[in-house]
């Protein structure tokens, strides 16, 4: 009788242990005593790569970031671009190549953590930014200020897109990180600290009050005098080839403890229509990428992988410079998602900081040539 009641009491607290480690609570937040990321209360450091799902048709999602995950990195980082969901004023897409919850769930699934970067103003080489053309209607509208047809048409799309991503928070199981609010506001003319203080509040509204949000400009103290905002986490964005500690020291102005955190690591760079292409020697992102890792700073590779700019979707620079229908970028995967030596070199680094993931790489895209193609109407009829 004795021997039954204590293994009951055995049972039970097996039991009590296994319901308590089942229901432990998520969390990732700040350690700014140690300057680092806490994930589940433990240091953590990302290693992240660039991947817009606006850019590669949903079919190829799951090859690419497969290939991601095998190079090492423990996130993704990406955009969402405004205009591809709301094409027209209360007309939403999120289905088929704009499914942005299915692309979150196979990140997840892959074993990818996620920064999710919603604007509203996004940049990214993206049409407008992001900000939908339909905005323009109201003639005398400032885009990314506290003007209030602006601040109307904002508060109605996050109210829309930010509590389709709560339950994809990592404090609530699903696999995002953090969050950035705004993009690069310190380059912007407007400088307006009260939109950026709405844009907090917003977000906090709908995404509670534990995810971390965060900021990003250039590696500079003028960018981030106006980018930065108290409450939101400042982060830094720089290429390769220069000196990392100096530019990590423009973080450290806004955010004198935290985690180091290069938020666009540069390992191509864009193309204008009528330019050759950019390409970033791979060594000297190689030996970059080795610095701030050695550092303990925190990196996400702008990009991992480009893709293709479909349809109109291609962006401009100022004077008048457009992208091309390419967003290749030099990037680690090239456009078709292939395998490069830049891929293999950004492997190479990682590996001597973090344990590589074992099994084969997902392979090249296979390639068909299909022979020419005709155009058989007449030069007026088209």
């Amino acid at each position: 009788m004795a021997f039954s009641s204590v293994r009951i009491v055995l049972v039970y607290s097996l039991a009590l242990t296994t319901q308590i480690t089942c229901t432990s609570p998520r969390t990732f937040s700040i350690d700014y005593q140690n300057d680092c990321f806490l994930k589940d209360g433990a240091p953590f450091r990302y290693i992240s790569g660039s991947i817009h799902y606006s850019r590669i048709p949903q079919i190829y999602w799951k090859d690419r970031l497969l290939k991601m995950y095998m190079a090492g990195l423990n996130a993704i980082q990406t955009y969402i671009p405004w205009n591809y969901h709301e094409p027209a004023s209360n007309r939403y897409n999120f289905s088929g190549d704009r499914d942005l919850e299915h692309f979150l769930h196979l990140a997840q699934d892959v074993g990818l953590l996620v920064i999710l970067r919603p604007g509203p103003y996004i940049c990214a080489e993206w049409d407008m930014g992001g900000l939908p053309a339909w905005l323009l209607n109201k003639k005398d509208i400032v885009l990314r200020t506290s003007d209030a047809d602006y601040i109307s048409a904002v508060d109605k799309w996050m109210g829309k897109l930010l509590p389709m991503m709560k339950p994809f928070l990592y404090q609530n199981g699903g696999p995002i990180i953090t969050v950035q609010v705004e993009n690069e506001y310190g380059s912007y003319f407007a400088c307006d600290y009260n939109y950026l203080r709405h844009l907090t509040q917003l977000f906090r509204s709908h995404l509670g009050p534990d995810v971390v949000l965060f900021t990003t400009d250039g590696a500079g103290v003028g960018y981030l005098a106006c980018g930065a905002l108290q409450g939101l986490y400042a982060t830094v964005d720089f290429g390769p080839g220069g000196n990392v500690s100096t530019s990590f020291a423009a973080q450290r102005y806004a955010e004198p403890h935290g985690p180091l955190v290069n938020s666009e690591f540069y390992t191509g760079w864009l193309d204008h229509w009528g330019e050759h292409h950019s390409v970033v020697s791979t060594a000297i992102v190689a030996k970059s990428l080795n610095q701030m890792l050695a550092m303990g700073a925190n990196v996400n590779m702008y990009m991992f992988i480009g893709g293709t700019n479909f349809g109109y979707w291609n962006g401009a620079n100022s004077p008048y410079a457009p992208q091309p229908t390419s967003y290749d970028y030099d990037a680690p995967l090239s456009e078709a998602g292939d395998l490069t030596d830049k891929y293999f070199a950004i492997r190479d680094v990682i590996k001597m900081y973090n344990k590589l993931p074992e099994g084969p790489i997902p392979p090249s895209t296979p390639k068909y040539a299909y022979g020419s193609v005709e155009n058989d109407q007449a030069p007026d009829s088209v």
